[in-house]
């Protein structure tokens, strides 16, 4: 039997008073609600209403992920309040101030960068954190935290891993966009500081024409180990490429970000024996189970985004009203416990996860290398 729908009320009228420190009128409390308690208000801000049909199934999966912590966590005074976080900084802007006039004591999202630097603002007047899902580490601090795959976190942990175990000669190829000069940037600094070489850093543009120039400049510099930032049809058209200009793929190796997570990038016999940072796949099994269970569908991957965001409002939420969510809570050094591993968040408002390294079968699939860590404990700050 599918758990009964959580306590979810809808945007009403967006007046917001500074600052947040106790009950309004305004505020939305549900009539079977404890007269006595307080509300654990939490605005969802995902983009429910987007002109893309899979963005749309994105937030509403992520909203069927928050209420399914929601009736996990046993609480019931936790009490979702849902707004569109628009297309427009302006109505993102508006839909935060309609969740801080309901009372919400913590967003969760927004999903896009965009509307997560108009919200970001209107929710730290009011001291009010904001959980966004963005990957645009300029949006993190000040009370946003990025609850995210970030591409620095995978570039260092199959860096670091693969200087440990012997290579010192690294080369990468990065597509010519932001996402592109994010991981090159990272790329360089973690090579630097693993004590080994950059060869080459090339840049490519996203597309299977013009890749034959970068590849072979990148084996003219002859490393040991190269990083491709790419996934798909074009990883494999890379990998060809550097084959084609000299690179012995069997005897070099091959790197990659979470865009390698993909079980077609295992059926590739040209990155057999690649290396790519990702959650373990044991990890979110038993969400993926019980999301099934309950909803009859197979959960997308940034759903757990959403249903472990929610998790961390149910633990921290005991704490006394209007200051349960502090930076002193959030920014716990231990970290906490989520569907795809330990996570914590860093001053600077991004995330560091605790992530395993897969290397790909000559078979297909994939298998561990290095295990995620159950702590940050050992690793330092």
């Amino acid at each position: 039997m599918p758990p009964p729908p959580p306590q979810i009320a809808q945007p009403q009228a967006p007046v917001a008073q500074h600052p947040l420190t106790g009950e309004e009128p305004g505020f939305v409390r549900l009539g079977n609600m404890n007269s006595n308690r307080v509300p654990v208000r939490v605005g969802m801000l995902l983009p429910f209403n987007n002109g893309s049909p899979a963005t749309r199934a994105l937030a509403a999966s992520m909203m069927k992920s928050a209420e399914l912590a929601v009736f996990d966590s046993g609480n019931p005074d936790i009490l979702l309040i849902t707004a569109d976080e628009g297309s427009t900084p302006e109505a993102s802007a508006e839909a935060a101030r309609t969740l801080l006039a309901q009372g919400a004591e913590i967003i969760v999202g927004p999903l896009f960068a965009q509307a997560t630097e108009a919200v970001g603002p209107i929710a730290r007047d009011r001291g009010v954190p904001v959980i966004s899902f963005s990957t645009d580490r300029k949006v993190a601090g000040n009370g946003v935290y990025l609850l995210s795959f970030l591409p620095e976190g995978e570039v260092h942990r199959v860096i670091t891993y693969a200087a440990a175990q012997g290579h010192k000669q690294f080369a990468a190829l990065v597509p010519q966009n932001v996402y592109g000069d994010r991981v090159g940037d990272y790329f360089r600094d973690d090579v630097k500081a693993s004590g080994g070489i950059v060869t080459d850093v090339e840049k490519y543009v996203p597309a299977t024409e013009g890749i034959a120039t970068p590849t072979h400049a990148v084996a003219a510099t002859k490393p040991d180990a190269i990083l491709i930032a790419q996934g798909g049809g074009l990883l494999k058209e890379l990998a060809s490429s550097l084959a084609a200009a000299g690179v012995n793929v069997g005897q070099t190796q091959l790197m990659g970000t979470g865009l390698w997570d993909d079980q077609t990038t295992s059926k590739d016999p040209m990155l057999a024996g690649g290396l790519f940072a990702a959650p373990s796949p044991d990890a979110e099994t038993a969400y993926e189970q019980k999301y099934h269970s309950v909803y009859g569908l197979s959960p997308p991957a940034l759903s757990s985004l959403a249903y472990d965001a929610v998790s961390l409002v149910a633990l921290l939420s005991n704490g006394a009203p209007y200051k349960r969510f502090t930076p002193q809570a959030l920014l716990d050094p231990n970290g906490f416990a989520g569907v795809d591993g330990i996570f914590r968040f860093r001053p600077d408002g991004t995330s560091e996860r605790g992530l395993a390294v897969m290397a790909i079968d000559a078979g297909g699939g994939f298998h561990i290398v290095s295990p995620a860590p159950k702590t940050f404990q050992s690793q330092g700050s």
